[in-house]
């Protein structure tokens, strides 16, 4: 850039670089969802073309940016999680949070007519905004995967059981809301069961868990091969840097509908959440 008298603009700009050794998540979400499926008469209580939409558009995110290590997606969000030692954007949360944000909502929408083949998109086009959050430990950062699962499966046994009742009930939509305040998990699975012969475990896993994104590689690899050799020095050559991108972008991403909140996915793909070179592996 040249330097001109007006360059002194520049010292009002703020740093908003996260933290280095945090785990960052990028979370998006869905701008007047509500409306949106109301216009193109989503399915209710979950639209498949809707949750396939979301996922292929995750996924083109995965694979455009190595730097994410797994990412969760449900109703109308997604959460990508970079890695502790990421520089992405030299960790600047306003830079991350839009480059997704925009980057998604452009895949969302360029995809539509793959997944809504006789409803052609209008305007106002679906967006997406995002905000970035950074966790300093492992644990921390699982409880936060656990905390959005949790939530998608309460979300999603309320509106079974809400959907059920209005379309095969024939309840009102305010009655039926009226009848489920104070519910338990309990009532709503007793509910489906004896009046619809429901039995909710029995829904399909993508919409009770929502969906897992990550990479999978071809061999077995050692938090060493992962992160880089950890007996050289601390910071990776350029060479090795590229190597590590090559290496990423030709990974398989795994899309898939398992629990996070039990320690089976985890144990089973320590890589996921590999330390860094010079972690003290502290959770």
């Amino acid at each position: 850039m040249a330097n001109s008298s007006f360059q002194y603009v520049r010292n009002f700009e703020t740093s908003d670089s996260l933290a280095p050794s945090n785990w960052i998540v990028i979370r998006l979400d869905g701008r007047g969802f509500s409306k949106l499926t109301t216009k193109y008469s989503f399915t209710k209580p979950n639209d498949v073309r809707g949750l396939a939409l979301l996922n292929a558009a995750a996924l083109h995110i995965v694979k455009a940016f190595p730097d994410v290590v797994i990412a969760y997606g449900q109703s109308d969000e997604y959460s990508f999680i970079l890695h502790e030692g990421t520089s992405l954007f030299d960790r600047r949360a306003s830079k991350l949070a839009t480059t997704f944000a925009a980057t998604f909502t452009a895949e969302y929408c360029m995809l539509w007519s793959e997944y809504f083949l006789d409803q052609p998109l209008t305007r106002p086009w679906p967006s997406f905004d995002g905000r970035c959050v950074a966790y300093p430990k492992r644990r921390i950062l699982r409880d936060y995967l656990a905390w959005r699962q949790a939530d998608c499966h309460v979300n999603n046994l309320y509106n079974t059981t809400f959907w059920n009742l209005v379309q095969r009930g024939g309840m009102t939509q305010t009655d039926a809301e009226d009848s489920l305040k104070g519910s338990l998990s309990s009532d709503k699975n007793e509910i489906l069961f004896s009046r619809f012969g429901i039995n909710y475990n029995n829904e399909p896993e993508i919409c009770r868990k929502g969906t897992v994104l990550y990479r999978a590689y071809d061999s077995a690899l050692t938090t060493a091969s992962i992160n880089g050799d950890a007996t050289s020095s601390d910071v990776m050559s350029k060479t090795q840097m590229e190597k590590e991108r090559k290496r990423k972008l030709k990974a398989e991403v795994k899309v898939e509908h398992v629990d996070l909140i039990g320690d089976a996915f985890w144990d089973a793909r320590p890589d996921i959440l590999a330390p860094g070179r010079g972690d003290s592996g502290d959770e």
